[in-house]
C-alpha cells in the first residue's frame, strides 16, 4: 500500500477550516473545527489504512462506530469481529466514569466562574481541568466500557497518567493512547527503520507539537511554537531519563522517577497551553458556554 494513502482528509481538512472560517467566529470555535477537522482526518487515515479483518468481516456498523462513536485510534483492535480478549468493564470503572465527569461539569459550571471573578487565568486553567476530566476521564471512559460491555476490543485510552514513573511510560502507555497508535504506527515504525528509533520518537513528538501549535496557538493568534517546544522537551526528557547517568541516579524508577516525570510534565505546561489560549480562547469559551454566547464579558453586569 503506497505510503500517502489515506492521509488527504488530514490535510485537506485542516487547511479549509483556516480557509473557510468566518473571522467573525470567536476563536474557541476555530480551536473546535480545528481539533475536529485533524480528529477526522486521523480517523480515516487509520481507517483507510487497516486491512480488513480475516477471515471474517467486520460488519457495516462496526466501521460506523470506530468512525463516528469512537476517540480512539486503533482502528485494527476495534474492528476485530471476534477478539480474543477483551476486559469486559467493573462497575468501578462505570462509577469512576460517571464521578469524573461530573466532577469535569461541575468545576466548568460552578468553579471556573467563580474563579474568574478574582482572575481570569486561574479561571481558565480551572476551565482546561474541567474539560480534560469531562471528556477524556469521563466520557471518553464510558464509551469504552460500553463498547467492551458489547464485546469489542475498545481499550480506556487513559492508565492511571499519574503512576507513571518514566516520561516514556507515561506517554505509551498511560495518557491518551489513541495519539500514541496513530504517530507509533504511522511515524514512528516507519521512520525507525531510516532514522533509528530516537529519530523515530523524535518525529512523533514533534508532529505532535506541531498539531498543537496549529490547535492551539493558531486559533490564539499568539504563543507560537511554544507547544512544539514543550513536545520537544518531552523527547529530550525521555531521552536524558534513559541515558546511564540518569539510571545509575535512579531517575527511571520509584519516586525519584516519579518526580523527574511530573517535573518535566509539569514544569514547561506554560509552553503548550500558554495565556494567549488561556485567555483569548478558554475562558472567553468558558463565558460564552456558561452565560450564552453575546453575554456581556463585564462580571458586573445584572445576569452575569
Amino acid at each position: 500500500m503506497p505510503w500517502w494513502r489515506g492521509w488527504a482528509p488530514l490535510i485537506v481538512l485542516p487547511v479549509a477550516v483556516v480557509v473557510l472560517i468566518d473571522e467573525s467566529r470567536p476563536r474557541w470555535a476555530l480551536m473546535w473545527l480545528l481539533a475536529i477537522a485533524i480528529f477526522a482526518g486521523c480517523k480515516w487515515l487509520t481507517w483507510r489504512r487497516t486491512p480488513p479483518p480475516a477471515p471474517e468481516p467486520s460488519p457495516w456498523h462496526r466501521h460506523a462506530g470506530y468512525l463516528l462513536a469512537w476517540p480512539g485510534l486503533d482502528a485494527h483492535a476495534f474492528l476485530e469481529p471476534r477478539p480474543p480478549h477483551v476486559q469486559r468493564p467493573t462497575s468501578g470503572e462505570w462509577l469512576d466514569g460517571a464521578l469524573r465527569g461530573t466532577a469535569g461539569l461541575v468545576m466548568f459550571f460552578i468553579l471556573a466562574p467563580l474563579a474568574d471573578e478574582r482572575s481570569p487565568l486561574l479561571a481558565g486553567w480551572v476551565a482546561m481541568i474541567a474539560l480534560v476530566l469531562v471528556l477524556h476521564f469521563g466520557l471518553f471512559t464510558l464509551l469504552s466500557c460500553a463498547w467492551r460491555a458489547a464485546g469489542v476490543d475498545a481499550a480506556p485510552l487513559m492508565d492511571r497518567p499519574s503512576r507513571a514513573t518514566t516520561l516514556f511510560d507515561f506517554w505509551s502507555r498511560r495518557w491518551n493512547t489513541a495519539f500514541r497508535d496513530l504517530t507509533y504506527r504511522f511515524l514512528f515504525q516507519p521512520l525507525s527503520s531510516r532514522l533509528g528509533p530516537g529519530g523515530g520518537l523524535w518525529a512523533g513528538f514533534i508532529f505532535s507539537g506541531l498539531m498543537h501549535d496549529l490547535v492551539i496557538s493558531y486559533p490564539a493568534g499568539g504563543g507560537y511554537g511554544g507547544p512544539t517546544l514543550y513536545f520537544a522537551l518531552q523527547a529530550a526528557g525521555i531521552s536524558l531519563q534513559r541515558s546511564g547517568r540518569a539510571r545509575r541516579m535512579g531517575l527511571g524508577r520509584g519516586w525519584r522517577g516519579w518526580a523527574f516525570t511530573f517535573l518535566f510534565l509539569v514544569a514547561p505546561l506554560p509552553l503548550l497551553l500558554h495565556p494567549p489560549f488561556v485567555l483569548d480562547v478558554i475562558v472567553p469559551f468558558m463565558r460564552d458556554t456558561v452565560a450564552g454566547p453575546g453575554a456581556c464579558p463585564c462580571r458586573t453586569c445584572p445576569g452575569n
